[in-house]
């Protein structure tokens, strides 16, 4: 089992950055792909980006590539979201999420996600 909690989270002007934190608590932490979510208000939650187990491979949807940086340190068993040039747009919860088996294909599904955290707000104002 995994416990995660997300910290980082706050008000920013557009074009500043913030960096989120997901500790996880559980032995498997460094065998399971992890993932970013955001849910804005009155809207679906959001694939953000994932990363393998390892930490060689990432991938973004489109709209944060180029902006977003997801990185992992299994050792501290934490994984970072790396947030630059924002924009209000960005402005939801975001959670992270321990992936189950699959294939990595289907990082981008939340529906094979086991484990959430509790998320922490981001406020990007224009």
């Amino acid at each position: 089992q995994v416990q995660l909690v997300e910290s980082g989270g706050g008000l920013v002007q557009a074009g500043g950055s913030l960096r989120l934190s997901c500790a996880a608590s559980g032995r498997t932490f460094s065998s399971v792909v992890m993932g970013w979510f955001r849910q804005a208000p009155g809207k679906e939650r959001e694939f953000v980006g994932a990363i393998t187990w390892s930490g060689r491979s990432t991938y973004y949807t489109d709209s944060v590539k180029g902006r977003f940086s997801i990185s992992r340190v299994n050792a501290n068993s934490t994984v970072y979201l790396q947030m630059n040039s924002l924009k209000p747009e960005d402005t939801a919860v975001y959670y992270c999420a321990a992936k189950g088996d699959g294939p990595w294909a289907s990082s981008t599904d939340y529906r094979g996600y086991i484990y959430w955290g509790q998320g922490t707000q981001v406020i990007v104002s224009s």
